[in-house]
Formats: structure tokens, C-alpha cells, sequence
């Protein structure tokens, strides 16, 4: 992987429980658990009907420097923050040729 492909930065986040809401339901806050560099490429958009609104979603490709603590960890729960966007994993991340260089993570944002 070439260093200048990654120029943007991206802070992983993975849910933990927060405090009890006034019902007493417990509630999800997301902890940072890294800063790294890494490639962001928006790839498609599309808008869809749900609940009688419009909505719109856009799926991106995140790429950054293979790490193995996530390599191993069911992400699906995590995000991923750019620049005030937020970005929800969308599966396990995909270790690209599979020679341990860079993961790759397929998300989604709602707009």
C-alpha cells in the first residue's frame, strides 16, 4: 500500500453502554479507540422509501494499514468517524490479497 493514498484521517469508534436513560433502558455511547490514516472513496449513492420519507445513503469504502487487534473483532457494531461524518461498518473488515497490508471497510452513511 502506498503511504499517499492514505491522506485522510479517521477515528474508529466501537459501541459501549452508556448510562440508563429516564425509562431505565440502558443507552449506546461509542468510545474512540483510534486515530489512523486511511482512504476514503465514496462509491454509490441511492435514495429509498422508508416510512414514508425519503432517504438517502451513501456507501463508502474505507481503506487503512492492516492492524490485527482489527483484523480479529466483529466490527459491525462500530463506526467510523471523517470529518464529522459518521459511517456505519457494514460487515467484517476484508483483509485485501490477503497479505496483511490493509483492511478494507465497506460502510454506509445515511443522510
Amino acid at each position: 500500500m502506498q503511504a499517499g493514498k492514505l491522506k485522510q484521517r479517521v477515528t474508529l469508534m466501537r459501541p459501549v453502554e452508556g448510562p440508563k436513560d429516564k425509562y431505565g433502558q440502558a443507552t449506546t455511547e461509542f468510545e474512540k479507540i483510534a486515530t489512523v490514516w486511511a482512504s476514503v472513496e465514496p462509491l454509490r449513492g441511492r435514495e429509498f422509501f422508508a416510512a414514508q420519507q425519503v432517504n438517502s445513503e451513501i456507501t463508502t469504502r474505507i481503506r487503512i494499514r492492516y492492524r490485527r487487534e482489527f483484523a480479529a473483532v466483529a466490527v459491525n457494531e462500530w463506526r467510523i468517524d471523517y470529518g464529522g461524518r459518521v459511517y456505519q461498518i457494514d460487515g467484517p473488515p476484508i483483509d485485501t490479497n490477503m497479505n496483511h497490508t490493509q483492511l478494507e471497510f465497506m460502510c454506509h452513511e445515511r443522510l
